[in-house]
């Protein structure tokens, strides 16, 4: 199912985003956002405090209007479908949307019968997602009393009781404990696998490198790239980097390895920089030359094209900026 489900996304636009545009006063907080995205795909939308990520989720998933642009939400128009939509969405905030004063479970049926999920079929959802979310022994607790992780995952658990076709997620593992975060990813690579839309922003590269398909990179409103991490590490143009430090060198090797390769050589931090687009067969030719000249090699570290490498060259700024 899994395989199948991996072709089947290429051909069938779950979300289609043309020219959105919202504005606050005087502020463009999207100036134009073109999206799409397949059945079945994980997309990451990426981007610094400010460029209009969470803006283009909320319209995506009914919370705000556009200014102007649309949106089909699996081949249904947004504007004129909001309710049929919406009970195919599901939706995580940023900010922890539970009643504090009442227990999980009575959390969990207050939201239940409010996406009009069955009677019938409601327990055992509430049942099925407190046992994903590793809560169920924890159910009849009061809300207020569980920690930050925990209420995060409470509100995932919240998201997923219609059983939406697609999911949106807004930073779900900001501030949380280790615990809870591995088993949101646990979540959120079960559901993939099975089949679900997820549409994912976060602070955390690693988390876009673990889990996306594809990813947007939004910034100051506009999409700015867009693609699998190997398209966006080759429109980049950002080399990989082999990183050779040794014990000591002379003036005469620091000229004879110049006359071999066109690599970096930084005497006070004893390392040798060798950007490359080759890297199998650049690795041995750097190590044969160090060899051929005397060159005691201490360490080699290879320093991937990461995803915050691509990000900070595309927007100037740090994704936590």
């Amino acid at each position: 199912m899994h395989k199948n489900h991996r072709i089947y996304f290429k051909y069938n636009k779950m979300i289609t985003v043309n020219n959105l545009k919202k504005t606050y006063g005087n502020v463009e907080a999207l100036k134009g956002i073109n999206l799409s995205i397949s059945q079945g795909e994980f997309y990451g939308l990426l981007g610094p405090n400010g460029a209009g990520k969470s803006t283009t989720i909320s319209i995506m998933s009914t919370i705000l209007k556009a200014d102007a642009g649309n949106v089909q939400i699996d081949n249904m128009e947004l504007g004129t479908n909001a309710q049929a939509c919406k009970k195919i969405i599901g939706v995580v905030p940023q900010e922890i949307a539970l009643y504090s004063k009442l227990s999980a479970y009575e959390n969990l049926l207050f939201w239940g019968n409010l996406y009009n999920v069955e009677s019938s079929v409601l327990k055992d959802r509430i049942d099925q997602t407190l046992h994903m979310m590793g809560l169920y022994d924890r159910r009849n607790d009061i809300i207020k009393n569980y920690s930050g992780g925990m209420k995060r995952r409470i509100n995932i658990a919240s998201a997923l009781l219609h059983t939406p076709k697609i999911l949106f997620m807004d930073e779900p593992t900001v501030g949380i404990d280790p615990q809870s975060r591995n088993l949101i990813f646990e979540v959120v690579e079960k559901l993939h696998k099975d089949g679900m839309t997820i549409v994912y922003t976060t602070h955390y590269m690693e988390e876009a490198e673990r889990f996306c398909n594809r990813v947007g990179i939004i910034d100051n409103g506009q999409i700015v790239a867009e693609g699998s991490l190997q398209d966006l590490r080759t429109s980049s143009g950002i080399k990989e980097n082999i990183l050779i430090r040794y014990a000591s060198i002379s003036k005469e090797q620091i000229e004879k390895f110049s006359e071999r390769m066109q690599a970096v050589i930084n005497q006070e931090e004893k390392t040798i920089q060798y950007p490359t687009t080759a890297l199998k067969s650049d690795l041995p030719k750097i190590i044969i030359a160090c060899s051929d000249l005397g060159l005691e090699i201490t360490q080699i570290d290879i320093q991937k094209v990461s995803l915050e490498t691509i990000f900070l060259k595309l927007t100037g700024k740090q994704l936590r900026d």
